[in-house]
């Protein structure tokens, strides 16, 4: 059953009916119905096995690309994992993966993601409006769990690919009682490169691994254990090293008290690092950084009836993060930021009667600034008038924000329903794009004593129909959001103007509405989906475009996904994906100048031109054959059928023989890719 939602179910939340006993858990399959009756506005399911059927760059199968599929969620170019949804940045999506935060989830500056598949049970996208157990984005989150091992049988998964290859292995260690999960990824083009003489020296690889073991403590408890490693590698001698990597680790417990109370609890630590040097003109520039979440969270659900689910928990996290930039021969102290960030939450779901379903929630953050590094005040030019150097854990400035969460699902027959919800949100993390995708290398700063936490105000709008037999169902929502404290960099600044972070950026206002079409066809040999979104995102920030309202670089107005999948029998199935989106938002020159020699180029507004449209064909075919107690798979495709070259860096030059005095020369990434792959599972 396809949905344009997908369907899967977290076994964290109200997806998973819970008997008495952990041995009870029922996994229900989501269909159309369910659908219909989603209490939650925006929320996207997504199906880890209806996903890895669509074609993928290199064959690669890829989540973070599933979601670019999907109404209000856009990529961020045709060469990234990055994603951005509803008006906002990639940087405004939060990212877990069994509650650890992962950032920059991309391999090979996000060609593919950091996820392997083969290690994941299911996730879902809340597109802006969630329920109050989440927090800290102001734009999306994606919640990943990752599987659970077998408890009866042994099971061995292995792919052969052109880029890279994996393994999965998963099992009882003691039977009935507990499992382990293994599923490991590498790279292997560095392995070629030292094939030859000339390219010995450069290191070009990934990895990511995956390790979650299973406890059976009771027939009431469960114990769970995951581990999370991902890590990028490029090295071109003599020129450039970079190195990249996400740590997770996670212990969780799980309670049943009885059958209508259960209680989890979890500590969780993740930390993002990036290392980058490059050696230009006898000087060596470097990148360092991170980001390290230290997060302890409880959280209790309350059904005393089918009508009634209270849930409420508490989470308390420990920051640190130290500003990634430019280091010239070790010349700059880096700027580091510490924070205790605090929150309370509950959740209610009332089922009125068979028309109207509500779920309200609140959630109340604190997020406390600590000292252990200089703060700054600034002038209105962001020259450094005063410093300050407050001791370590020394409380330097608390933000309090309460966070409203409402959905509502009003039933006009058994066979359509309306959804409409509002959502507030903060985020204190933000990232200073060097370009218009994610990098490795973004610059993060944390939310302090002058930089105010993000806050997103969210209502949308939709309406949800199935035909009788469910073969068919379709949705249409609005939204329309609004932003206070989005940062952008001031007019003249770059990303590595200066040590000091917050003297190059300003703070302002930013709105993003759309509206987002999906149809899905359920049954049949030929299944699929089309989506089709409609969106504007827009800034206004006092001392930028003349303090006037401008597009913002994420702004794009059409974007539309057609995915169609054939089964001719049952060893052959054929898919087909078409894409088109509006080209990015970019500033350019509007005129050109000379001072002794040099040439400048004046900027009379923000992003007020725009890249030619991104689209492109990709097909796949997958052959299944089972084999004594084997089966066996080999999956063949093109990226890019049709050879279109989609723009990824726009370069503006000097052309004295036009008009205007300048060029755009297009580069792109991409022509025509083809890939093969096999599988073996036993």
């Amino acid at each position: 059953m396809l949905l344009c939602g997908f369907s899967t179910l977290h076994a964290q939340t109200d997806d998973v009916v819970r008997e008495d006993t952990l041995e009870g858990v029922t996994v229900m399959s989501r269909t159309a119905q369910r659908r219909l009756n989603e209490v939650q506005v925006g929320v996207e399911r997504i199906d880890i096995g209806t996903m890895s059927k669509t074609p993928a760059l290199f064959g690669e199968r890829d989540i973070i690309r599933s979601l670019q599929l999907l109404p209000g969620v856009k990529s961020e170019s045709e060469a990234t994992s990055g994603y951005q949804v509803r008006g906002g940045t990639s940087a405004q999506n939060l990212i877990l993966l069994d509650g650890a935060t992962i950032y920059n989830a991309g391999h090979l500056m996000g060609l593919i993601s950091t996820f392997n598949d083969n290690a994941l049970n299911n996730a879902a996208l809340y597109k802006g409006l969630v329920p109050a157990n989440f927090g800290g984005a102001t734009s999306s989150v994606f919640d990943i769990s990752t599987r659970v091992g077998d408890m009866n049988q042994y099971h061995l998964n292995a792919t052969v690919g052109l880029l890279s290859s994996n393994v999965a292995a998963e099992g009882p260690i003691q039977k009935d009682k507990s499992s382990f999960l293994f599923a490991g990824r590498r790279s292997y083009l560095d392995f070629f490169l030292k094939a030859k003489k000339e390219y010995r020296d450069n290191t070009f690889n990934f990895y990511d691994a995956n390790l979650q073991l299973t406890f059976r403590l009771s027939t009431r408890d469960r114990l769970s254990l995951s581990f999370f490693r991902g890590r990028d590698n490029i090295g071109v001698e003599d020129l450039t090293d970079m190195k990249w990597d996400n740590t997770t680790a996670n212990a969780s417990w799980l309670h049943n008290a009885n059958s209508h109370l259960y209680a989890h609890t979890q500590l969780t630590y993740s930390a993002f690092t990036d290392d980058i040097g490059i050696d230009m003109m006898d000087m060596y520039y470097t990148i360092k950084g991170f980001i390290r979440h230290l997060t302890f969270h409880h959280d209790q659900r309350w059904a005393p009836s089918k009508k009634f689910t209270l849930k409420y928990g508490l989470e308390s996290t420990y920051l640190q993060l130290l500003s990634a930039e430019w280091d010239i021969n070790l010349l700059h102290q880096r700027e580091k930021r510490d924070a205790w960030s605090n929150a309370l939450w509950v959740n209610q779901e009332l089922n009125i009667n068979d028309k109207l379903n509500i779920s309200a929630g609140l959630r109340l953050r604190l997020h406390s600034v600590l000292g252990g590094a200089p703060y700054y005040e600034l002038d209105a030019e962001g020259n450094i008038i005063n410093t300050t150097n407050p001791e370590k854990w020394h409380v330097v400035k608390t933000y309090c924000d309460l966070e409203p969460r409402l959905s509502a699902n009003l039933k006009l027959s058994p066979h359509h329903s309306i959804k409409m919800g509002y959502s507030r949100s903060t985020q204190d993390i933000h990232a200073i794009r060097a370009a218009s995708m994610s990098m490795p290398f973004d610059r993060y700063t944390m939310t302090s004593n002058l930089l105010k936490p993000e806050l997103a105000d969210q209502v949308a709008m939709g309406w949800t129909g199935i035909t009788r037999d469910g073969s068919y169902d379709f949705s249409a929502e609005g939204y329309y959001k609004w932003v206070r404290n989005i940062y952008d960099y001031r007019d003249g600044k770059t990303f590595y103007s200066e040590v000091e972070i917050e003297r190059i950026l300003l703070g302002g206002r930013g709105r993003a509405y759309g509206l987002e079409f999906c149809a899905h066809k359920n049954k049949g040999k030929l299944t699929g989906w089309l989506t089709y979104t409609l969106s504007w995102s827009e800034n206004k920030i006092a001392g930028i475009n003349n303090g006037n309202w401008y597009t913002a670089s994420n702004d794009r107005r059409h974007d539309i996904s057609v995915i169609g999948m054939y089964k001719a029998n049952d060893s052959w199935e054929l898919t087909a994906m078409w894409h088109y989106n509006t080209g990015q938002a970019l500033t350019a020159p509007s005129a050109k100048y000379e001072i002794d020699g040099r040439t400048f180029y004046y900027y009379a507004e923000r992003n007020g031109y725009r890249a030619p449209a991104n689209h492109r064909l990709d097909l796949g075919a997958t052959y299944t054959k089972k084999w004594r107690r084997s089966t066996h798979q080999w999956a063949f495709g093109t990226y890019n059928t049709y050879n279109r070259y989609n723009p990824l860096i726009i370069r503006f030059e000097n052309d004295d023989d036009k008009p205007s005095g300048t060029k755009a020369t297009l580069f792109a990434m991409f022509g025509i890719v083809p890939y093969v792959s096999f599988t073996v599972k036993y």
